[in-house]
């Protein structure tokens, strides 16, 4: 990390703008982190973006094995900017990564002997796997998951929508988290990362104000 470049950087950005970043990042949180498997809708996935960032959810995984899409970026209005986008050719790579991080894999389900969300264990670093809108998560998602949520139904309708089964389950268990004692912040070096990466998202030409910034320190 230049903290040297993040500073200047910084010189191109108002001040509101700067305390709005590190507000944001106060409440930014790696402790849990969604997945989407092979979702064929492209607002579903722009949407899951959105509500990470509404709920203050810093990384989106997107496994992309048989379907590859850009984020819509007016369904996800501006998400893009804000939430650190991890895309994947394998869900076994994505798992393998997930597992590496100290995640454990959750499936969310409406199937099999799933935990219900009132009763889960929200103080276990957590990655939820949504899938595919007809088919759900693969074989592969289930058979190497720790373990299975599901959202409590009443009616006829079996399954939800992604983006709405992702923002039930993220208010729920980051509310929780949020008023309990475990260390869910990210860490001071994080938020400078990421505090980099949203000031080059947001200043307009940032490539080449960083490459003159290098030019300028290079010659002295």
């Amino acid at each position: 990390m230049d903290i040297e470049l993040l500073r200047y950087l910084e010189t191109y950005l108002t001040a509101q703008r700067k305390e709005r970043f590190k507000e944001i990042l106060s409440e930014r949180t790696r402790h849990f982190t969604v997945v989407t498997e092979d979702v064929y809708q492209l607002h579903n996935t722009s949407a899951v973006m959105r509500t990470c960032d509404v709920f203050g959810i810093q990384d989106l995984h997107v496994v992309e094995e048989r379907v590859s899409k850009r984020i819509d970026k007016e369904i996800a209005m501006g998400a893009q900017k804000w939430v650190s986008l991890n895309r994947y050719n394998s869900i076994k790579d994505c798992i393998k990564s997930l597992r590496d991080s100290g995640y454990q894999i959750v499936a969310t389900t409406p199937h099999n002997n799933s935990t219900l969300l009132h009763e889960f264990d929200f103080t276990k670093k957590s990655a939820f796997f949504f899938g595919k809108e007809n088919d759900g998560l693969s074989d592969t998602v289930m058979e190497n998951a720790d373990g299975y949520l599901k959202i409590p139904m009443y009616g006829f309708t079996e399954s939800l929508n992604i983006s709405v089964s992702a923002a039930i389950i993220l208010q729920s268990v980051v509310s929780h988290i949020k008023l309990s004692n475990i260390p869910w912040q990210l860490s001071e070096g994080e938020k400078l990362e990421i505090e980099m990466q949203w000031a080059k998202n947001t200043i307009k030409a940032s490539d080449e104000i960083i490459e003159r910034y290098y030019l300028e320190n290079n010659s002295k």
